[in-house]
């Protein structure tokens, strides 16, 4: 391929992966501009009449001052955050220390109790929640530890569900690690633990940023969890919002600000560990 092919095709490329994105980020342009208009303009006509005819649109941002005092936002937002964070870490703690195991550590059954938890990933969590819910009330029953309608019930149903696609994102990428830094490491004196904390899990850092994504895109996005296993009681983002819709559905247009203000944090996180994420999820892919 030619020099002048080559520009050509990168050119197309670009034109191509523009459009897409334009395309994939319609939804959330129209959210931001319904939020930001007036509720009478918004009613009348679609948002896209705001490209048609940019100057004669009047903006309001009251939604938005609405959203964060009269609609109890910030608590919402303590709650998805104390569900969230611990959700994201505990997988990836666990997740990584069976990684090591499946990847550097010799026992009998190794790849069979591989391939089981693999195999976990088609089991659906909708499946699963009258089960674990029923063993939560059990578990209560026998030892007055009240689990059900806390943070740590989601923490481990979120998490438990996790695991399996932790564990395979952790092992691809450990499976690229040279065995002779391992083994270079274990001649000189490091045992299993060590290896596993200063070196392995540094080295690991990209895949862990990649499934922290993942993951906290998951929970943080979720509302039947929370819901089932938490309650209303200390209510998430997601449900929150869907009470500000109302009954018939007359506030929408808060949805639209409170919305907007949720999408920030997964944009936030996404970008901090973007970096990281297309190295974590390709490694292991070919060797």
């Amino acid at each position: 391929m030619t020099g002048i092919e080559k520009k050509r095709s990168g050119f197309v490329s670009f034109i191509v992966l523009t459009v897409l994105a334009f395309i994939w980020l319609l939804p959330t342009i129209g959210l931001f501009i319904t939020s930001l208009r007036e509720k009478t303009e918004a009613q009348r006509t679609g948002w896209w009449d705001v490209i048609l005819n940019p100057l004669s649109q009047n903006w309001d941002v009251s939604s938005y001052a609405t959203v964060l005092t009269e609609k109890n936002l910030g608590t919402s937002f303590i709650s998805s955050m104390a569900v969230t964070v611990p959700a994201t870490i505990l997988p990836l703690l666990f997740a990584a220390y069976a990684a090591f195991g499946f990847t550097f550590l010799k026992f009998r059954g190794r790849e069979f109790f591989f391939s089981v938890i693999i195999g976990l990933l088609v089991v659906p969590l909708q499946g699963a929640l009258v089960p674990v819910l029923r063993m939560f009330l059990s578990f209560t029953e026998k030892t007055g530890i009240e689990i059900s309608g806390q943070y740590a019930a989601a923490w481990f149903v979120h998490s438990a569900f996790a695991m399996p696609l932790a564990i395979y994102i952790l092992r691809n990428y450990m499976m690229t690690i040279p065995n002779s830094l391992i083994e270079a490491a274990r001649v000189d004196g490091a045992s299993n633990f060590t290896i596993f904390w200063r070196l392995v899990l540094p080295i690991s850092v990209p895949a862990l940023a990649s499934f922290a994504i993942f993951q906290f895109l998951w929970v943080w996005n979720d509302y039947l969890i929370a819901f089932v296993f938490v309650g209303n009681e200390r209510p998430v983002l997601t449900y929150t919002l869907l009470a500000m819709l109302g009954q018939y559905g007359e506030g929408w247009q808060a949805v639209a600000a409170g919305s907007f203000i949720s999408l920030s944090i997964p944009l936030l996180v996404f970008f901090s560990l973007q970096r990281y994420f297309i190295r974590g999820l390709t490694a292991g892919a070919v060797k």
